[in-house]
This record gives structure tokens, sequence and C-alpha cells, in this order.
């Protein structure tokens, strides 16, 4: 499936092809833990889904440089 989610740091648009059903996108927004869903997913894909910050955002947001 084709989810595209706008960044909450960026304003930006964003796609991603992510092996989801229909029904586990339905079981979650009626409440059940996204991990249980769908859990053939990675924990990005379902980061994404949920917020839509991607892999490379989240990775940017939470550099090492911060640690420094």
């Amino acid at each position: 499936m084709i989810i595209s989610r706008v960044c909450p740091f960026t304003g930006a648009l964003n796609t991603m092809e992510i092996d989801v059903t229909d029904e586990q996108i339905m079981s979650w927004r009626n409440g059940m833990m996204i991990q249980q869903a769908m859990p053939n997913l990675s924990a990005d894909e379902r980061e994404f889904i949920m917020t839509g910050i991607t892999p490379y955002m989240w990775d940017e947001m939470v550099s090492d440089d911060e640690h420094e």
C-alpha cells in the first residue's frame, strides 16, 4: 500500500510503500496497538504510519551531535 504522510518537523509530504492491508489499518484506527495490528512491519514503518516521521528524519532529529 502507498502511504503518504506529512512530516511534523518539516511539513514535507513523504510517501512510502508499505506491506500493510486495509484491515490492519482499520484495526489500528479502531484502537488496537499498532504492534499487534501490524506485526509484520518494521518499527520504522510503524512510526511513519503513526507520525509521518521517516527513518532519515528520525536519525536527523536524534543525531549523535546532541549527545556530545
